[in-house]
C-alpha cells in the first residue's frame, strides 16, 4: 500500500507563499544544503504526485521544463486542463482518489503544493506523514501553511532536526 506524504516549506510565521504566490523568500540562503532531506532526494522516493488546481496553475506559469517526468501526476480539479504542461490525469472526487491511491502498490504519493488539498486529505484521515521545513524567514502575510477548517488532530512528531542555521525539519506521522 502506498504511503501518502506531504513535503512542504513554511516561513517562521506560518506562510508557504506571499500573497501574490511568490516563493522568493525560499531562495534567501544560496548555501542551504539539506543533504539527505533535499527535494531532489525526496522526489526519487515518489511514484505519484498529487496536486490541486491552484498548484498546477502556478507550475504551469513557472518557466522551465515539466519536473515530473517518469511520475504519475494527478491534478484534483473539476475544470478541464487544456494543453497541460506535462502528462497528467485529472480527478474531481477526493474520496474516490484516496481509495485509488490507497490501492497503489508501486511507490509513495506526494501531496504537492499548498495546504488546502493536504488539509482535505487530513480531514479524511488520508495523510500518513508530513515533512515541514521551517525557514528562518518572516514574510508578514500570505498563503497559510494550512487553512483554518476547524480540524483538530494530534500527529506524532517523529523527528525534529536543525538542518542549517536557517532551516529546521519537522517530521510528523498521523495515526
Amino acid at each position: 500500500m502506498a504511503k501518502i506524504v506531504g513535503y512542504i516549506a513554511t516561513s517562521l510565521d506560518g506562510f508557504i507563499a506571499t500573497p501574490d504566490e511568490n516563493l522568493d523568500w525560499l531562495n534567501q540562503q544560496p548555501d542551504l544544503n539539506l543533504g539527505e532531506h533535499d527535494y531532489h532526494q525526496f522526489i526519487k522516493s515518489i511514484r505519484t504526485v498529487v496536486m490541486g488546481r491552484t498548484t498546477y496553475d502556478w507550475i504551469e506559469r513557472y518557466p522551465g521544463a515539466w519536473e515530473y517526468d517518469g511520475k504519475r501526476v494527478i491534478v484534483v480539479t473539476s475544470r478541464p486542463i487544456d494543453n497541460p504542461k506535462g502528462p497528467l490525469e485529472i480527478r474531481a472526487d477526493v474520496g474516490a482518489l484516496i481509495a485509488e491511491l490507497r490501492g497503489l502498490e508501486d511507490g509513495d504519493v506526494w501531496m504537492l503544493g499548498g495546504g488546502r488539498l493536504q488539509m482535505a486529505f487530513m480531514e479524511r484521515g488520508a495523510l500518513d506523514e508530513i515533512e515541514i521545513y521551517v525557514m528562518s524567514e518572516i514574510i508578514g502575510s500570505g498563503i497559510p501553511l494550512f487553512p483554518a477548517t476547524g480540524l483538530r488532530a494530534s500527529p506524532k512528531l517523529i523527528s525534529a532536526h536543525m538542518l542549517h542555521p536557517v532551516c529546521a525539519r519537522l517530521h510528523y506521522r498521523f495515526t
